[in-house]
């Protein structure tokens, strides 16, 4: 790692960690996996879209942000932003591509070093919403495939794990509890994180 290194955890109720008895979530398991001098710092809000992320993003990163530190910004949505409310998606996938193209715009302005880690799926919102956030993951990874971010995918994957599946539906139908959670971890872990967290900050 190049010495101490500030991250920024941005997005949804999965980012927060809802439903883990824990209260670790998939980011406090990632950190304590990862170790060395890290202070982190986790800004998942529930029900929030991409809209809403963007919205906030930067009056709550920067003020974490120090001048001279590696800063660096994980951002993960698309979940909410694929769920049907009155007949229609809460925000339309172009728009959710949009908002994470104008987050890393900004994060390379601030010289704040990005990694996206795509929208888990959501058990109980059935297999169109699955399709929709597949989907939607796939647009999202092209775009930090054409940036150089590091994308790691969640949503098949997840759909497919029956830890997840099951502490999801024997919970709230979405979030799952500790060892679902421990299973995004491992993805996470497993991906491209450790070249990232390895990596000389921008």
């Amino acid at each position: 790692m190049s010495g101490t290194i500030r991250i920024c955890f941005i997005g949804d109720s999965f980012v927060q960690g809802i439903g883990d008895p824990e209260h670790r979530g998939w980011v406090g398991r990632v950190l304590e996996a990862t170790g060395g001098d890290i202070t982190a710092f986790n800004l998942g809000i529930r029900r929030d879209t991409s809209e809403d992320v963007l919205r906030r993003c930067w009056q709550e990163v920067l003020p974490r942000t120090l001048p001279g530190s590696d800063n660096r910004l994980v951002v993960s949505f698309g979940s909410n932003d694929m769920v049907q409310e009155n007949g229609t998606v809460r925000v339309g996938a172009a728009r959710t591509v949009e908002n994470l193209a104008s987050i890393l715009e900004e994060a390379r302005r601030q010289a704040i070093t990005p990694l996206v880690v795509g929208p888990p799926p959501v058990v109980d919102a059935g297999g169109e919403h699955l399709r929709r956030t597949a989907a939607l993951a796939d647009e999202m990874a092209a775009l930090c495939r054409s940036q150089h971010v590091p994308f790691i995918a969640t949503t098949l994957e997840l759909a497919d794990d029956p830890v997840w599946t099951r502490e999801a539906l024997a919970g709230d139908g979405a979030h799952p509890g500790r060892g679902g959670y421990q299973r995004l971890a491992e993805l996470v872990g497993a991906g491209q994180w450790r070249a990232w967290i390895e990596q000389p900050g921008s």
